[in-house]
């Protein structure tokens, strides 16, 4: 099947009144482009997405499209924990221009598989565009099980799940549950992305591409090419790197380690608050090892 493999999930740049930096955020998506992304997912849950406001979702993805969109597959996240609000913003970020939106399970709600179902079938609806089931029960306290990714594959236009339940036995069963119908399951964590790999996936939706782009797309060209022994090395000299940007609240150390490798990001804006200096230390061995290698 042919689509994006690499999927980056923006940080959202801010400037030192935290407002959106909209020209940051475009100079961000061509370096990501740059360094191998092939896709791009704006205002998701490492862009912050729930401290932004409809407005600024809609800038942050407009700003975008004009610098990468002719490069990338850029999806907006549009998913909340409200049925008309996720089928509005969808339907607003389909007259953006964008090419496909990012549906996360309803947090806080905690809904039944038959909730779940109902809420996607209606975002599914409520566009043509290609959509991304995402799955992160760490966040939002509700587990999309594979049964009910198999049923809303049978929608159409689902494209994508981004899985990130940190389950290889649930994401072996969702690639079983799609088989055929057309969507790729992605890997919503860095550190499981090669085992994924060997159960079916397709590809990821990274945070770590802010720092290691490059190695992580040879990393998924060498394993689509057989050479799994590659793919691993390079899994294994990243593995610090995909484990440190989440020693706490992401995206907080991603945007330290980008301002620690020269693109400052801004801090991000509460109730997140900035990395420490022991993370920060941290963070900056990780990268001299990643650098090394």
């Amino acid at each position: 099947m042919n689509g994006p493999r690499l999927f980056t999930a923006m940080v959202t740049p801010y400037d030192g009144d935290l407002a959106v930096d909209y020209r940051r955020a475009a100079e961000l998506a061509g370096r990501l482009v740059e360094q191998g992304s092939d896709g791009l997912v704006v205002s998701g849950t490492t862009g912050e997405g729930p401290v932004l406001s409809t407005e600024e979702k809609l800038r942050l993805a407009e700003s975008v499209l004009a610098a990468a969109g002719d490069r990338a597959t850029v999806i907006a996240s549009t998913g909340s924990n409200s049925t008309p609000a996720t089928v509005e913003l969808t339907r607003q970020m389909e007259a953006a221009g964008v090419h496909g939106v990012m549906v996360v399970t309803p947090y806080y709600n905690k809904p039944s598989q038959e909730g779940l179902y109902r809420h996607f079938a209606e975002a599914v609806a409520a566009t043509r565009l290609p959509l991304m089931l995402y799955n992160v029960p760490g966040r939002t306290g509700v587990n999309l099980l594979p049964a009910t990714v198999g049923r809303l594959a049978g929608l159409g236009n689902v494209r994508w799940l981004k899985e990130a339940s940190g389950n290889l036995d649930q994401v072996t069963e969702a690639v079983q549950a799609v088989a055929g119908q057309g969507v790729d399951v992605l890997s919503g964590d860095d550190s499981l992305t090669l085992p994924i790999l060997a159960v079916g996936g397709r590809g990821v939706v990274s945070v770590a591409a802010h720092l290691a782009g490059r190695q992580i797309r040879a990393m998924l060209d060498a394993y689509q090419a057989g050479r799994v022994a590659e793919a691993a090395a390079i899994h294994r000299r990243l593995y610090p790197l995909f484990r440190g940007i989440f020693m706490t609240t992401n995206p907080v150390p991603v945007k330290a380690a980008l301002a620690l490798s020269g693109f400052d990001p801004g801090p991000p804006r509460l109730p997140l608050v900035e990395a420490t200096e022991a993370e920060r230390e941290a963070l900056r061995a990780i990268l001299a090892g990643v650098e090394e290698s």
